[in-house]
């Protein structure tokens, strides 16, 4: 075995407009995005820093330069999972180390974790939060047929009902980002299957959800801040109907797999999410969303520009990676 080299790089991407959730908005997409290279192979993992759990670009560059000397020296994705916390952090540097071995073995990430065989994918499609008027003329000009609305505020309820009278083919994913008010869920839960609606995701605060023990009507309720690794999800399936696997929040590729089959074990629905990131961030997640229910991993499309090789999307669908982007 060569000689590996790790280089780390922070990213700041500009998007094509602001994108909004309950807890603000950003008009730019901030990551960390490392290279592993190994005689002629090279692996990439890129990350997202997450404010909302006390992570920075700055703090996340200085996690994996700690770790240089065991990863130059060969550390294994197995070593890994003890040496860094999950986080974005662990989740660059697992998904490079996925992606090093599928170039040094001539093996697709997708065969070596045991994945289905790609295929073109459906994907949630994101509106940003904004007026019901905004959001409804948004939903007009999107493609695909599962939109996910950004909630958070008194005018939730008349947002689901505009885009679904401006959409009305499309299925929606209402996802209030911890945003909805207690007195607001019943509301939405009972008006959701007329409107379209298939899924909630994370009504409440994490660790506030505990009267999700009798929630409301006959939509699906999805955790996301709620969850993080596989450890969390018995306790979260007394709450939830379903769980949002993210990659930067799980640590990785390794611990995501971990987190499907444990959401498998639970009785619990999953959909695979995405942080706002490029085609590199996306990769390991497109892969992992042929094990999923459902799949919302449309981050590239928020960006001016993607890498070279992008993932391509297409009327709701994103087709699978190739070997010169990732895996």
């Amino acid at each position: 075995m060569g000689k590996r080299i790790l280089e780390i790089q922070a990213v700041s991407s500009p998007l094509r407009a602001a994108f909004a959730i309950s807890r603000g908005a950003k008009t730019r997409a901030e990551t960390v995005l490392i290279t592993l290279t190994e005689g002629a192979a090279t692996g990439r993992g890129e990350c997202v820093p997450y404010g909302r759990y006390g992570e920075t670009v700055e703090g996340v560059v200085a996690s994996i330069e700690a770790i240089r000397p065991e990863l130059e020296g060969g550390l294994d994705r197995a070593a890994l999972q003890t040496l860094l916390p999950p986080g974005a952090a662990r989740c660059a540097v697992d998904c490079a180390l996925w992606d090093l071995e599928a170039k040094l073995t001539g093996k697709p990430v997708w065969q070596l974790a045991g994945l289905p065989q790609p295929k073109p994918l459906e994907t949630a499609v994101t509106i940003s939060l904004d007026t019901p008027v905004a959001m409804a003329a948004a939903a007009k000009t999107t493609s695909g047929k599962l939109l996910k609305l950004k909630l958070g505020g008194p005018e939730d309820l008349e947002r689901v009902e505009a885009v679904h009278a401006a959409r009305p083919d499309a299925r929606l994913i209402v996802d209030a980002n911890e945003g909805l008010g207690a007195d607001q869920l019943p509301a939405m839960a009972s008006a959701a299957a007329r409107l379209g609606v298939v899924l909630i995701e994370q009504p409440f605060p994490a660790g506030q959800d505990a009267g999700l023990m009798r929630r409301p009507g006959p939509v699906a309720i999805c955790a996301d801040e709620s969850a993080h690794t596989s450890a969390d999800l018995q306790d979260l399936a007394r709450r939830y109907d379903a769980v949002n696997v993210k990659l930067d929040k799980a640590g990785g590729l390794t611990e995501a797999l971990a987190m499907v089959r444990e959401a498998r074990a639970c009785g619990l629905g999953v959909m695979i999410g995405c942080m706002v990131a490029g085609s590199v961030s996306m990769a390991p997640a497109v892969l992992l969303a042929g094990l999923a229910d459902a799949a919302d991993v449309d981050g590239p499309l928020w960006l001016k520009e993607d890498v070279a090789n992008g993932l391509k999307y297409s009327d709701g669908m994103v087709m699978p990676p190739d070997a010169a982007l990732w895996g």
